[in-house]
């Protein structure tokens, strides 16, 4: 396994080239590839349309495997004049680089299992039920890698690693080690009464004026993430302080909005992060040409098996549009 710490460059460059050396191009001679063109935009169009998440953050294909993340539309200033001439504004490309490495998904099911699925009475909708599975665990286990991904391992160990930790490099852990850490809180900070910080409001609202970059923080794409169980403690913090009907409606609204923006909580981001930044800005990157699907009745094992082959990675499309305290630095108080 490669760790993700200090050395990421190093460590993603390192996977990309073993992995890549002796052959005649990065698309590994012999493991490749039939879903091109028509199909794999449908194939793309399934899983954007799995979970509504997936719709929000970018999603993109690329012929290298490797480079720099390109944030085109950036809330910077365009717009100005110059005495006897034409005022411009340089499109500024300061995302993350990326490296994609050989991602497969899969799941089977045993003979025996579909027979009691079609014995339930969806005999007829069995292909339609079974593709619609598959299209949400593909795209769920690309944001549980997203949001929890730090390294790069030859073989994964799905049992110690059961959010994909050593999958791929995920968004976090990008912001983590740009700038030497200086959009991510990682020191030991209370969140209560009597803690460093009252309440989640004003800890997000610290991470929109002080940590997201100057010209993002009016943004109006700007969202907050918060973990699970952050948001429980906001909501049990609320009702708790609920005496009048007025105020318990308003504890039941309370993690749709903080610090005056968008709340939302994303699947499997873990549950004491709390995380600033906007959604077209977390990326993942799929190298064009390379997807393998295979939907197919395996015979030698009595099994129905689904799996989606291809080069993957994440990038954020810019570092300082995103600011999270991490969830180790993080202690409630009830």
């Amino acid at each position: 396994m490669f760790a993700f710490k200090g050395q990421k460059p190093v460590a993603a460059r390192l996977y990309h080239e073993k992995k890549t050396s002796g052959t005649n191009d990065s698309l590994h001679q012999g493991r490749r590839f039939s879903l091109t063109g028509k199909k794999e935009n449908i194939l793309r169009a399934s899983i954007l349309e799995s979970r509504w998440m997936m719709s929000q953050i970018t999603l993109r294909d690329v012929y290298a495997a490797s480079g720099n993340a390109i944030n085109v539309g950036a809330s910077e200033l365009h717009t100005g004049r110059v005495d006897n001439g034409r005022f411009r504004k340089q499109v500024n490309i300061n995302g993350t680089e990326f490296w994609l490495s050989e991602t497969d998904t899969c799941a089977k099911m045993s003979y025996s299992e579909m027979a009691d699925i079609y014995n339930l009475g969806i005999q007829g909708d069995f292909n339609k039920t079974m593709d619609e599975f598959f299209s949400q665990a593909y795209s769920l286990d690309m944001l549980r890698i997203g949001f929890n991904g730090k390294s790069i391992a030859d073989t994964t160990d799905p049992v110690t690693n059961k959010k994909g930790e050593d999958v791929n490099i995920g968004w976090h852990a990008l912001a983590k080690e740009h700038a030497n850490g200086k959009q991510i809180i990682s020191k030991s900070l209370s969140l209560g009464e009597s803690g460093d910080w009252d309440n989640i409001d004003l800890l997000a609202n610290h991470l929109i004026t002080d940590i997201i970059a100057e010209p993002f923080r009016d943004d109006p794409r700007l969202v907050v993430l918060i973990g699970a169980e952050l948001a429980a403690h906001q909501r049990l913090r609320l009702f708790n302080a609920a005496d009048l009907p007025a105020n318990v409606s308003a504890a039941q609204m309370a993690t749709s909005s903080i610090a005056g923006r968008f709340a939302l909580i994303p699947p499997f981001m873990p549950g004491k992060r709390l995380a600033v930044t906007t959604l077209s800005n977390l990326h993942i990157y799929t190298q064009a040409n390379t997807r393998l699907f295979r939907a197919e009745f395996d015979e030698d094992n009595c099994e129905y098996v689904h799996s989606y082959l291809r080069n993957e990675g994440y990038a954020l499309g810019n570092p300082e549009l995103y600011a999270a305290v991490d969830e180790s630095a993080m202690t409630l108080l009830y």
